[in-house]
């Protein structure tokens, strides 16, 4: 039996991957006690023992765990942003042609970013495909739930004394520095990283990333689009939506709860809208690195996810 070991349980993303794999028959999940659980020999010892472990820490701690980590057999999966374009660390994107072969074969696995993980879905197959050239200068806009931040921006909206600005949606990533954005740039093959604006909304879970395009930018129509998108995703986690619309709106809630994604094109022949929704602790995050692992085991990827 497959033995888990999940660094850094108490966070959101852990959380999940807990609560997913809890009702696995066919994996047996390592448990450190609460008093041992930043222990770095307890640590050590959990991560070399298993066969795969998650790492659900800050980046600092996921790099001190890959330390630890000695014995080669071991398979890790880092949720966090440490290796993410790294050397020796295969990205974790099945969806896109070739990844899926590289991740079955590594030890080292990066599990993408929640906001990358829309805006690759949607500009990584264009590009490869010719329709988007990798010099088009690109905005996205991605909006998420507060549950993306973590423990303390949970508790902080969650308040019943909470500040009033956090009733509307804030922009963040002003400055243009946002940390998903190297691998926005590398993973789609662009010459440059788009101009970014995340925004995070007073609801728990969901993500809607958008990706605005005028024609000048691409070589085809949105139909070509449409074809690329039905071509690349046959098969894992995310499928194209020809009608993904309710009554004209694009909630970002829609995918809450669940570990899939959806893709779209919304606009018209001179100005288009890519879009994908999915749960920024779905697939942006705890759906997607369990999704690795299954791949890893050799299963059906959906094992334990809600899809």
């Amino acid at each position: 039996m497959t033995k888990v070991f999940i660094d850094g349980s108490a966070g959101t993303t852990g959380l999940r991957i807990h609560e997913r794999l809890a009702a696995r028959r066919d994996l047996t999940l390592i448990t450190l006690p609460e008093e041992r659980r930043k222990d770095p020999e307890a640590r050590r010892e959990a991560l070399n023992t298993a066969d795969i472990a998650f790492l659900c820490l800050p980046d600092a701690a996921a790099e001190e765990a890959v330390g630890l980590t000695e014995n080669p057999e071991t398979a890790l999966i880092d949720t966090s942003t440490a290796h993410r374009t790294a050397d020796g660390w295969v990205y974790g994107f099945p969806e896109l042609p070739g990844f899926r072969e590289r991740i079955r074969s590594s030890r080292r696995i990066a599990n993408p970013g929640c906001h990358a993980s829309g805006f690759i879905a949607l500009v990584a197959p264009l590009v490869l495909s010719g329709i988007l050239p990798a010099s088009a200068p690109l905005s996205c806009f991605s909006l998420t739930g507060y549950s993306g931040g973590g423990k303390k921006m949970i508790a902080a909206y969650e308040a019943e004394d909470r500040d009033p600005l956090l009733d509307a949606p804030r922009a963040y990533g002003l400055g243009q520095a946002h940390k998903h954005l190297p691998e926005m740039k590398a993973v789609c093959g662009l010459l440059s990283a788009p101009v970014f604006l995340p925004v995070v909304a007073p609801f728990y879970a969901g993500m809607e990333v958008t990706v605005p395009l005028v024609s000048p930018m691409i070589r085809g129509t949105p139909d070509d689009i449409r074809a690329c998108y039905r071509e690349t995703y046959r098969e894992g986690l995310i499928r194209f939506a020809p009608h993904a619309d309710e009554d004209g709106f694009l909630s970002a809630a829609r995918y809450a709860g669940r570990d899939d994604m959806e893709v779209a094109v919304f606009g018209n022949e001179e100005r288009i809208v890519l879009a994908a929704r999915f749960d920024n602790l779905g697939k942006g995050a705890s759906g997607a690195a369990i999704q690795n692992m299954n791949i890893l085991l050799g299963v059906d990827e959906t094992s334990g996810l809600v899809v």
